[in-house]
């Protein structure tokens, strides 16, 4: 499917098959297209944590409202972010890269990140929303429906998932063939509304 079909098509479905499962290959070729996300410096700082156990999304389901996509989708996957990927061996995120671009790029990832944490928590925010949209599209790409997830207690889905101390959830999707199909669009704003040329 060609990108703008893919976004021209993709709504969140709430309603999956939760008899079907995607085989590894498919979860490998979703998943690899997500690490295809830009992120800032190359810092790669999203986590994706991938719900298989069905005990565990009962528990989870039971944290996000009763909502049926966490229990019936496919493939749930919980978007997170470490937030101290800048520091954790920054050199690995740019080895291919010549010298003089290592060395410029390594001190300016310092300085942009030391002693920044809401920078860092925004970063994080910033690289799984994108991740996430990649997601959506690669999967609507390849035949599937998805559902982007916010209505949940983050408190306690972290703790399900032993979330570390330095990482964040920023939002769930869920993957997975839809059995019913999204209400009709409820109305895009105008361009006009949306649009501002240099100024507000």
């Amino acid at each position: 499917m060609e990108t703008i079909k893919a976004i021209e098509s993709r709504r969140a479905i709430k309603h999956f098959d939760p008899n079907h499962r995607m085989s590894e290959a498919e979860e490998h070729q979703l998943l690899s297209m997500a690490l295809l996300s830009p992120t800032a410096f190359n810092i790669q700082n999203w986590r994706f944590v991938l719900v298989k156990d069905p005990i565990l999304r009962q528990l989870i389901r039971a944290e996000a409202w009763d909502q049926a996509q966490v229990t019936d989708a496919s493939l749930l996957i919980v978007l997170c972010a470490d937030l101290n990927s800048w520091e954790n061996n920054p050199e690995r995120y740019w080895h291919n890269a010549p010298q003089e671009v290592q060395e410029y790029l390594l001190p300016a990832i310092e300085f942009y990140y030391r002693d920044k944490p809401q920078v860092q928590r925004d970063e994080a925010m910033r690289s799984c929303g994108i991740a996430a949209q990649t997601l959506m599209l690669a999967a609507q790409s390849m035949g599937y429906d998805s559902c982007p997830m916010d209505g949940f207690d983050y408190e306690a889905v972290s703790r399900l998932i032993n979330l570390p101390e330095d990482h964040v959830v920023a939002m769930f999707v869920a993957i997975g063939k839809g059995t019913k199909p999204a209400w009709p669009r409820g109305g895009q704003l105008p361009l006009e509304e949306v649009v501002v040329v240099d100024r507000f």
